[in-house]
């Protein structure tokens, strides 16, 4: 039988009760020291009903939190993946022999700032400097052709600069994905270069969302990785660079004899066409939100989105009282190594 914790209302019904019992009164007046007494009793035993509560979370791992949950994390030696620096590069224009120092700063229009990583001599009126996001997180990655400008001055060298892409940044591991690492790992424990254990590898790189495993896909005695980033702005399919971060971090841990490929999955664009009722800016916010949650949870590289799990996501939208959907319509089916991702909604 599950335990019914008290509501602070009612902490203090009872301990009021008992003060009035004690005292062999009917009743206590409202501003009485005994009604006080009552108050602050009751307040404090909320306050440690609360502790409790939030201490019985954390003696499992699949309700701790924070610190907690790092702790029991680290039994079975599973980390949190640490927040990544975006990188990338940067083209400056100045004078012929102008140099920019290493640790000199550029600025987004948002706010973040990028440091470079090595000096460099202006030997035309064009120089690209290697950079990195100051700090950690996913708000660094940029697309291409984003402007910075250097905070500081850099003598004969403009304030303008343009980014390439600059990629790699990650936030922190989130609780719950933490939590869903270590419930994997003691469910399906490591064996040696298993399936499961190449899937878990990749999801230790931070910025890595989803990853899956396709074994003797390139013949025997092959094993090919594909995987997601799908907290990263833009797009979520990684580029070449993260490419070979997994690939390396792999090779560090598989077994001697396998031949390891690590590839993104290729991009199919879902588009669709659908009318709702009613008509709405939310409602039609709230049916994309549902779609691109359907897409993170079920699509798979080669694998099949069920036309009635999309057309169940659809129905599931806040304020969505009813739709007809043209497109598509069909299950939607692809082939080895191409990935649904939502495409253009045309609302009709």
């Amino acid at each position: 039988m599950s335990y019914s914790r008290p509501n602070l209302s009612e902490i203090i019904n009872r301990v009021r009760s008992d003060v009035i019992s004690r005292l062999a009164q009917d009743d206590v007046l409202r501003r009485s020291d005994a009604e006080v007494y009552a108050r602050v009793v009751a307040g404090v035993t909320h306050g440690l009903y609360g502790f409790i509560d939030w201490l019985s979370r954390q003696v499992i791992y699949d309700t701790a939190e924070a610190e907690i949950l790092d702790r029991w994390a680290s039994i079975w030696g599973v980390d949190r993946k640490p927040a990544a620096a975006a990188t990338g590069t940067a083209t400056l224009t100045g004078l012929i022999g102008a140099v920019v120092p290493i640790g000199a700063l550029l600025q987004a229009l948002d706010g973040v700032q990028y440091q470079t990583t090595a000096a460099v001599t202006f030997v035309g009126t064009t120089a690209v400097v290697n950079i990195q996001a100051l700090v950690p997180a996913a708000a660094g990655n940029r697309t291409t052709g984003q402007t910075l400008t250097l905070a500081t001055p850099v003598a004969g060298v403009q304030p303008g600069a343009v980014a390439s892409a600059l990629v790699g940044g990650a936030d922190e591991e989130v609780d719950e994905a933490l939590r869903a690492r270590l419930i994997s790992r003691i469910q399906t424990p490591p064996h040696g270069g298993s399936a499961a254990d190449y899937v878990a590898w990749a999801l230790e790189v931070p910025g890595v969302t989803r990853a899956w495993c396709y074994p003797l896909e390139l013949g025997p005695g092959t094993v090919t990785v594909r995987f997601m980033r799908d907290d990263d702005s833009g797009s979520a399919i990684p580029d070449a660079g993260e490419v070979a971060t997994v690939l390396g971090y792999i090779n560090a841990l598989r077994p001697v004899t396998a031949q390891v490929t690590v590839v993104a999955p290729v991009a199919t664009p879902l588009n669709l066409t659908i009318a709702v009722t009613p008509n709405t800016a939310a409602v039609k916010q709230a049916v994309q939100e549902e779609l691109a949650d359907l897409i993170l949870r079920e699509a798979v590289p080669g694998g099949t989105l069920l036309i009635s799990r999309i057309r169940a996501a659809i129905s599931s939208a806040a304020g969505e009282a009813n739709y007809v959907m043209t497109v598509p319509s069909a299950d939607v089916v692809l082939t080895t190594g191409f990935i649904s991702t939502l495409g253009v909604i045309t609302w009709a």
